[in-house]
Order: structure tokens, then C-alpha cells, then sequence
């Protein structure tokens, strides 16, 4: 049985670009990715979302949109990582480095999917057009994709 790890993550979205940030230490090291981790004892999904942006990129939002639900079973972990998507259309402060992540600001259609994780490329347009989303990912390794079921919802 495995157990679930609840996480969040938020996309910064601007006309025509999107803001990204390179993971550089811990789990994703290395490829490029929206802004999110755990959700800590006593928070909310929502709090966690506007902690970890504000943490990794020094932006604060307003509001924040749910576009998402993902689930990721990588083979041999025992945790299910259980995600809740967020996009921003609108932010305060200037995106800054931190200790964890390089953001860097793409074009969408510059966006670079081949050193990123490999389920965004599905479910990118979605976000983009604001439409909702439900998606389970199992991955061998972090790289391929075993099996993937991604549906458009009208409701999360």
C-alpha cells in the first residue's frame, strides 16, 4: 500500500511567458519546473502553495487559481506524490534566487520540456488555457513514463 505525500506547486503566468525556476539540490535537481514542495502539519494546501513561491522565488501573489490535481507513483518508492497545481496570473516582487531554485522567465513557445519532467508537456496546454485537470503518472525512474491517464474536469 502507498502511502501519499501531499505537495503543491504554482506556475507564474504572464501573457506569452511563463516563469520557471532550475531545481538545483534535492528531488527534481536538475530540471527546470513551477515552484511547490511539502505541505507542512497545520497549513493549508493554498498556504503551502503561497509559502513555498514566496520561499523559492521571493514573489507573493494575490490569487491563486487551482487548475490541477497530479498523481505521481514512481516504481520501487513507496510514497504516492499527491499534487495540487496552482497558477498565478499576477504577482508582487521580482523573482530572486534562492538556495533551491533559479527562476528564469520562457516564452511559451521557448519553454524547455526536454529538461523538464515529462508529464508537463501534457498537461501545459491545459494550464495555459486555464481549462482543470486530473492526471495519475506512474514513472520508472524520473524520466519515463510507464502509464498515464490525464482527463479535463469541471470541477476539483
Amino acid at each position: 500500500m502507498l502511502s501519499s505525500k501531499l505537495l503543491t506547486l504554482v506556475l507564474v503566468v504572464q501573457p506569452g511567458r511563463v516563469l520557471l525556476g532550475m531545481k538545483k539540490r534535492g528531488f527534481g535537481a536538475g530540471k527546470w519546473n513551477g515552484f511547490g514542495g511539502k505541505v507542512q502539519p497545520g497549513e493549508t494546501i493554498e498556504e503551502a502553495a503561497r509559502r513555498e513561491l514566496q520561499e523559492e522565488s521571493g514573489l507573493t501573489v494575490d490569487a491563486l487559481e487551482k487548475v490541477g490535481n497530479l498523481k505521481f507513483e514512481f516504481v520501487g518508492e513507496t510514497e504516492l506524490m499527491h499534487v495540487h497545481v496552482f497558477r498565478a496570473d499576477s504577482y508582487n516582487g521580482e523573482p530572486t534566487e534562492s538556495e533551491e531554485m533559479r527562476p528564469q522567465w520562457f516564452d511559451r513557445d521557448q519553454i524547455p520540456f526536454s529538461e523538464m519532467w515529462a508529464d508537463d508537456v501534457l498537461w501545459f496546454p491545459l494550464m495555459f488555457q486555464k481549462k482543470k485537470f486530473v492526471g495519475y503518472f506512474k514513472f520508472q525512474g524520473h524520466d519515463v513514463i510507464l502509464s498515464q491517464k490525464l482527463e479535463e474536469v469541471e470541477e476539483l
